[in-house]
């Protein structure tokens, strides 16, 4: 076989449809474009045909099980990508502290909450996937002028209806399908949520005074639109466990609704402490107080141009306009601090205080607004 044919024993029969695999092996196989002089030529550029272009684009077909591959397959992932927010993390296990404490006293038994996971979802995908029969209660922050999703799975429902109406404990809570559920098993769910809600407003609270309230209650996912499919939006799934009964309760935040404390959930403290230390701040202060710091006193300032102060020899006499009884400047760093008059004190020269103290005109509430752009700047 000479060096310009094409070895063919690689690649598909023309009948099957070819393989992103079958194609680098068909590329890697083509011989170089060479000139006259037998040097391959750097202009010209190998012609892809239709199939190879499918296959590229993932517009052939893909595998048995119809995943799409190539760029069709980017472009159709589900999966949601989005901005870590480590103050969220916090704010839902003090939630769970707060739940394990209400629940206990409102079902008067043992019950553990915990923290399975929070995931970035599509709002679209995470309505497609609840499982009937389920109930879905939608709520308003008010602050945020936004809503949000409290979703209690088929498994959880049946126990707390179950516990709530003397079922016994240690057994399973019977599964009751082919219904809808009453008015009693609605507003005693009702209770429920409206607990959930209350520790989630007091979690927040620290970080994001808010008020949460239940705007309705659904038992139908497309009857919960509040937000478009596609939108992104933040998934919590909570535990509960009652003595080997129990099931999952899912609260769903699209990213609109957190939208307006975005920038305080990127922040990131250390330890589970949310706002100021007051320690770290008394501390601070008593060591701010007793701080020792250099106080100067100006007697006169005055302007000359610089051709005369280069002149200036020892033995010169500089004139200021200024009296005995004048008022001195008393400065710290930069700062100016106050004003005096300067005399004698024994055999010490002293200056006496004539006006209060400068006082800063930076509030606290400007001075956080100031550190938190220069460290979103930084």
């Amino acid at each position: 076989m000479s060096e310009n044919e094409l070895d063919l024993t690689n690649t598909p029969p023309k009948d099957e449809p070819l393989s992103p695999e079958g194609m680098a092996a068909e590329w890697a196989a083509m011989p170089d474009m060479v000139d006259e002089d037998g040097e391959p030529e750097g202009g010209i550029d190998r012609l892809m045909n239709q199939e190879e272009i499918d296959t590229l684009l993932g517009f052939s077909g893909g595998d048995e099980k119809g995943a799409r591959t190539g760029i069709q397959a980017i472009v159709e992932s589900g999966s949601v990508s989005y901005e870590r927010l480590p103050m969220l993390e916090i704010i839902f296990e003090r939630m769970v502290r707060l739940l394990s404490t209400s629940l206990r006293n409102f079902f008067t038994d043992n019950v553990e909450v915990s923290l399975e996971s929070i995931r970035s979802v599509r709002f679209g995908d995470y309505i497609n996937s609840v499982s009937l029969p389920a109930m879905l209660a939608v709520f308003k922050a008010e602050e945020w002028d936004n809503f949000g999703l409290v979703t209690i799975e088929s498994a959880l429902t049946y126990t707390v209806l179950d516990s709530m109406l003397g079922g016994k404990r240690g057994q399973p809570a019977p599964r009751i399908d082919g219904r809808p559920f009453t008015s009693i098993e609605i507003n005693l769910l009702h209770r429920v949520v409206g607990l959930v809600l209350g520790d989630a407003q007091a979690a927040f609270a620290p970080l994001s005074p808010v008020t949460f309230n239940v705007d309705r209650i659904e038992s139908n996912p497309r009857f919960v639109s509040i937000s478009r499919p596609a939108n992104a939006a933040i998934r919590v799934e909570l535990r509960f466990d009652m003595e080997g009964r129990g099931g999952s309760l899912h609260v769903l935040l699209p990213y609109a609704t957190i939208e307006p404390i975005r920038e305080l959930l990127l922040e990131s403290f250390m330890g589970e402490k949310l706002g100021r230390d007051p320690i770290w701040e008394n501390h601070l202060a008593t060591e701010v107080w007793q701080t020792d710091v250099d106080v100067t006193c100006v007697l006169h300032e005055t302007r000359m141009p610089l051709k005369r102060v280069m002149k200036l020899e020892i033995g010169d006499t500089l004139m200021f306009d200024a009296r005995p009884d004048s008022v001195v400047s008393l400065r710290c760093g930069d700062f100016g601090v106050t004003e005096g008059r300067i005399g004698r004190v024994d055999d010490k020269i002293a200056v006496q205080v004539v006006r209060p103290l400068h006082r800063s005109k930076t509030t606290m509430a400007a001075f956080d607004s100031i550190t938190s752009h220069l460290g979103a700047a930084s």
